[in-house]
């Protein structure tokens, strides 16, 4: 990404400062606990990726960012070519352009080695293909009943009977259950990939906060699309993780 010259360091509080040099690359500093901590808008830029076509509350939220900020970020994004403007029923959104998908991608694998973090997150990326079978599983079986279950017995084939409605608390309580403990295995992962990249911080809360609000009766926490769910900040983590490491979606089996 181009920018103006700059340098990175802590101001007087210790909050660190990171910006881009004449040519572009992206020098950062670790923070207090010994992981690196990404440029903002680099994390617009990551997070612009993971929304595909994102509002500017939404772009700010996946780091963490204020919206005011993020909007400047994104307008020099835009002013630079790497993102382009839409007005979506009059709601201002952000996509990125193929340079800058391309030019992010770049940054981004800079970045990792530059934080000599290649090989943890590689396997913190492992660690989380090995969980996500359990995932996709638990949100297959959140929204269709299977053939066995006294409420799909008489369904026939295709008529959507044996989706499931959340009328039998006891079968969506014991789903809940396992994504407790899918939790708490997630936990590693994060712990992990926090330990060498700062920007990954963010997603314990937006995890726990979509669990908190399951356990508290929200059911649309688990899967459904477009709102922060446990299965939307699960695709942000896999597509980051895909992105950071500059690995195909169709071609990750063979990692």
């Amino acid at each position: 990404m181009s920018g103006t010259p700059h340098t990175s360091e802590s101001d007087a509080s210790g909050a660190h400062r990171s910006e881009s040099d004449a040519s572009g690359a992206h020098r950062s500093e670790p923070d207090a606990s010994g992981a690196h901590r990404s440029e903002p808008r680099l994390l617009v830029w990551l997070a612009l990726r993971l929304k595909g076509l994102g509002e500017i509350d939404d772009v700010a939220a996946i780091h963490g960012l204020e919206p005011d900020d993020t909007e400047w970020l994104l307008a020099e994004l835009d002013a630079a070519g790497h993102c382009m403007f839409r007005e979506v029923g009059g709601v201002p959104k952000f996509i990125l352009t193929p340079t800058g998908r391309d030019d992010g991608e770049a940054a981004l694998a800079a970045e990792l080695d530059e934080a000599n973090a290649r090989d943890a997150v590689t396997a913190a990326y492992r660690e989380f293909l090995a969980l996500n079978p359990k995932m996709l599983q638990l949100c297959t079986d959140w929204q269709v009943w299977p053939a066995d279950h006294p409420a799909a017995a008489d369904a026939g084939p295709g008529d959507g009977g044996r989706l499931n409605d959340h009328s039998d608390p006891d079968y969506d309580a014991a789903i809940i259950e396992r994504l407790e403990v899918l939790h708490s295995e997630l936990s590693g992962v994060l712990e992990a990939l926090c330990s060498v990249m700062a920007r990954y911080d963010n997603y314990a809360p937006r995890f726990a906060e979509a669990l908190s609000r399951l356990q508290a009766g929200d059911l649309d926490y688990l899967t459904k699309p477009m709102i922060p769910s446990y299965h939307t900040v699960w695709f942000e983590l896999h597509e980051d993780l895909l992105a950071t490491l500059g690995i195909n979606r169709a071609d990750e089996g063979s990692v």
